[in-house]
This record gives structure tokens, C-alpha cells and sequence, in this order.
């Protein structure tokens, strides 16, 4: 495989392949400070839903709440299936608490404000499990670039999203990392410039958000989609989760000649040889959820 490869391309295929569930790096293991900031529940399907729980502040991404948000995403994942993000209160978050921001902190604080936020976005997408946003209310600023950041997002109807920064004098250019990922640049542009929010349904328009649903069956509809995923193996979607990340980072061919690759490793798993027996003797598969090779 590494003659077929170049050597960057072989490293990121080591990479992907090799990642493990159990590897996860806790930086935040103390909750004394920040365990009222979100509510979290897991289920027996291996479902954790995690609220944003401060509506007083409008869920915003302060320190603490961001400290409590990586704990939740990183710690105890090992037999989870499914995350979901939603958010208790008419604002689903309005992104960085202001009153952290002023002179009075000084530039050391708003610096860990800045890179404790980074990690949190960067860990959603290097979980090896799905994260699913449930949008409702108003996601503004760092709260739009953590729905960006989410793997899956869906919003009720009378969700709206903004980046409206410029208008404190303070760019949104952390969130636009995520959601210049998300949405068209020009898209993209208008929202950090304007700062104007833009409807569910523009969203959904524009890639944003992968679904939009009745205010009343927003709940129900994401844990349709997040049973759906526990249907499936865990290291099926950890790879792939893995290998869709990795191949968007690159020039077409590189794409396709590190994807060829991990379909031949995914071929070797043991759950990969399951599914393809189930599907031929009609019948469902068995997941063993194991990161063991047949062959």
C-alpha cells in the first residue's frame, strides 16, 4: 500500500485507520466550577444528550460553559453511539459571553476563552462518534459555528442563525471557520459582514443545517435519525466518520486514492465481512462493534 501512496497521503491513511475511540485526551476533568452549565443524559442505546442549560445568559459559550462542553463530549464516550446537542430556553446559544471580553479580563484570559472553544469544535469533529445539533430558538456568533460544527444538524422551523460580530466591533472570525465550511463563501460573506440573520430554511438552503422540521417534532425527528445511526456498527461509522474529514483536506485524486484505501480496510474489519454476509444471506447483520481484522 505505502509504494501506491505518497508519503503524506500513507501517514493520513495510518492515521484513520489507526484511530481509536478509547484515545480521547480529557483536558477539563474537573466540574466543580461549570456542572450546572449543561444537563446530560445518556440512554441505554448509548444515546448522550447534552442541554446547554444556562437560558439566564442565553446559553452563552462562556468559559465555564465551554469547559463543561468538552467534558461532556470527551469523557465516558467509549460505549456511546450518538450525541446530541440541543439547548434549554428561546436562544439555542449567542455564542461568547460578552462580559468575558472586556479589558478587565485581559488578553491571557481571552486567549484560553478562544482556544478552549477551538478544542471543543475540533473534538466534535474528531469524535469517533456522530454529533447531532438540535436547533431551535436563535444560534448566533460561536453558537452558529458549533451547529456548524456538528456532523449533523436539524433545525425547527422557527430556528435562525447570525453572525452579527461586526456589529460590536468584534469579527466573526472564529465562527466563520466553521461556517465558511458549512455555506458558500458569498453566503457566508453576507452573514459575517451584515450580520443579518438568516431563516431555518435558508439554512437548509445554503448547507448549514441537513434538515428542517415542525417546531413540535424537532425532538422526536433527531431521535429518529440517532437511533438510526445505533442501527449500525461503531467502527463502520468511526472510520468513515474519520476518513470524510481527512479526504476534504484534499486535491480530488489524493481523495479518491486515500478513500480507495480505507474501503479495503474497511473490507478487513470484522464487521465490514458481517454486513456483507448479512445483506447475502438476507438476514440482519450482527455488529460486533470491534476494531478487529479477518483478514
Amino acid at each position: 500500500m505505502a509504494s501506491r501512496l505518497s508519503l503524506s497521503l500513507y501517514r493520513t491513511l495510518e492515521k484513520v485507520v489507526a484511530f481509536k475511540p478509547n484515545t480521547i485526551f480529557v483536558r477539563y476533568m474537573s466540574q466543580d466550577n461549570h456542572e450546572n452549565f449543561t444537563k446530560v443524559t445518556d440512554d441505554e442505546k448509548g444515546i448522550r444528550t447534552i442541554q446547554l442549560n444556562d437560558p439566564k445568559k442565553r446559553n452563552a459559550l462562556s468559559l465555564n460553559m465551554l469547559q463543561a462542553l468538552h467534558n461532556n463530549l470527551s469523557t465516558g464516550v467509549d460505549d456511546l453511539r450518538v450525541i446530541i446537542l440541543r439547548s434549554q430556553g428561546p436562544v439555542w446559544s449567542a455564542g461568547h459571553d460578552l462580559k468575558e471580553l472586556t479589558s478587565k479580563q485581559g488578553r491571557e484570559y481571552h486567549r484560553k476563552v478562544f482556544e478552549t472553544c477551538s478544542d471543543v469544535m475540533t473534538l466534535i469533529q474528531d469524535l469517533p462518534i456522530p454529533v447531532i445539533a438540535a436547533v431551535s430558538g436563535l444560534a448566533t456568533a460561536a453558537g452558529a459555528q458549533l451547529v456548524a460544527s456538528c456532523d449533523i444538524a436539524v433545525a425547527a422551523e422557527s430556528a435562525k442563525f447570525a453572525t452579527p460580530g461586526v456589529s460590536v466591533g468584534l469579527f466573526c472570525s472564529t465562527p466563520a471557520v466553521a461556517v465558511g465550511r458549512a455555506v458558500p463563501r458569498k453566503v457566508a460573506m453576507e452573514m459575517l459582514f451584515t450580520g443579518h440573520p438568516i431563516s431555518a430554511q435558508d439554512a437548509l438552503l445554503h448547507g448549514l443545517v441537513s434538515r428542517v422540521v415542525p417546531d413540535d417534532q424537532l425532538n422526536t425527528e433527531v431521535r429518529k435519525i440517532a437511533e438510526r445511526i445505533c442501527e449500525t456498527s461503531r467502527e463502520v461509522v468511526a472510520l468513515g466518520k474519520a476518513t470524510f474529514h481527512a479526504q476534504m483536506n484534499l486535491e480530488r485524486r489524493e481523495a479518491y486514492r486515500l478513500t480507495s484505501a480505507v474501503m479495503v480496510e474497511n473490507l478487513s474489519l470484522e464487521d465490514g465481512q458481517e454486513g456483507i454476509k448479512a445483506f447475502i444471506e438476507k438476514r440482519k447483520p450482527s455488529w460486533s462493534h470491534r476494531n478487529k481484522k479477518v483478514h
